[in-house]
């Protein structure tokens, strides 16, 4: 199989935004209904080649059109999501939003039959077979293979940060984990997940790939599913780290974020900076506070010289960047405390609806 060529990378600052979500009935239970939705009936034209099924036929993957100027980010990610809820009303169901749907019991749901996804059950097994997560992936434009493959490496420190940001998955199985983001550690029961080394080239890193997929590891470069790639088919680089939101305005802040974080990099790769030295073992306890705390993390300095809090990092970053979104998310409730005040004060059936997706305009939020 073709693993890429360095002519991919070719434009800085496009950007393309996957959400991952969950179809459920109008209790807000999830349901089996990919099939129908994506398969067995008319798309709206919005949705054509917009949408695909996942693992389970209660997950639907939407991806947005490419998009030039980020300006248009929010519409973009609206029109989808939209288009999605109408289009799944029209059918009798409902779509929902997290890290993982806390009523999602990975032993009752049905599964794809779709033979690239039967071929990962059968590879992978129990990992896979209990994989009900849903999350959101940020693919930002870089118009050279070394410098998406440098930016790859250094904004690993940031994917913490996110994750810690976005945690919105405290319940797996039907049960409080006691993790802000259980879907974390579920999805790194996966082979070829987490936290990826830094790589020394955009050549080695395809040389990577060919090994992978020449050993029978993997079946498309696709299932490379690391927190952060070089992505060698639509040249960017792609930035899998946070949860699923129902909230537009929180997957644009991520969107944002990680759009400036990305061009924030460029410029430092083109201005001769030096790469950051930190052991992945470093990076990974990152994740782990992150997993863990939520909003309440602390991390492991980027120069490796004691801790900085998630409030430290976000403030300085929302005002090195100049965006806005991330303070807002960090200065209110995270989405994991919010699930469990739901169900601790409103009961189950408040925190299925409220998990629930609402069509919206797009004429708030602008990057």
């Amino acid at each position: 199989m073709d693993t890429g060529t360095e002519s991919p990378f070719t434009r800085l600052g496009t950007l393309g935004v996957e959400e991952e979500f969950y179809v459920v009935d109008d209790a807000g239970r999830p349901t089996a209904g990919s099939d129908e939705l994506v398969y067995e009936s008319d798309l709206p034209p919005v949705l054509d080649d917009r949408i695909d099924h996942e693992l389970f036929k209660t997950v639907i993957e939407t991806r947005t059109r490419l998009i030039e100027d980020p300006e248009h980010a929010r519409e973009a990610v609206l029109e989808v999501r939209n288009a999605l809820v109408e289009h799944a009303r029209e059918h009798g169901f409902e779509v929902a939003a997290a890290g993982l749907h806390p009523l999602a019991k990975w032993r009752e749901l049905e599964r794809a039959e779709k033979p690239r996804y039967r071929a990962q059950l059968d590879r992978i097994q129990y990992p896979q077979h209990r994989n009900t997560t849903a999350g959101v992936h940020v693919h930002v434009g870089v118009d050279d293979g070394e410098k998406a493959m440098w930016i790859a490496n250094e904004i690993r420190w940031h994917l913490p940060i996110m994750l810690a940001l976005s945690a919105n998955s405290p319940y797996w199985n039907g049960y409080d984990t006691g993790l802000a983001s259980a879907r974390a550690k579920i999805f790194e029961g996966l082979p070829n997940t987490g936290m990826p080394t830094a790589f020394e080239s955009i050549e080695e890193y395809r040389g990577f790939e060919a090994q992978m997929l020449e050993t029978d590891s993997i079946s498309d470069r696709g299932e490379l599913w690391f927190d952060v790639r070089p992505h060698t088919e639509y040249g960017t680089v792609e930035i899998r780290a946070p949860d699923g939101q129902a909230d537009p305005d929180r997957t644009m802040a991520f969107v944002e974020y990680a759009h400036a974080l990305v061009l924030d990099l460029a410029e430092r790769y083109e201005d001769g900076e030096s790469k950051t030295e930190m052991r992945r073992e470093l990076l990974d306890e990152n994740k782990w506070r992150a997993t863990r705390h939520g909003h309440d993390a602390s991390f492991i300095a980027r120069d490796g010289d004691g801790t900085v809090d998630l409030e430290e990092v976000v403030y300085r970053d929302a005002d090195r960047l100049g965006v806005d979104g991330i303070r807002e998310i960090y200065e209110g409730e995270s989405g994991s405390q919010r699930q469990r005040r739901l169900r601790d004060e409103a009961g189950v059936d408040a925190l299925c609806d409220a998990l629930q997706l609402r069509v919206q305009q797009a004429a708030s939020r602008r990057m």
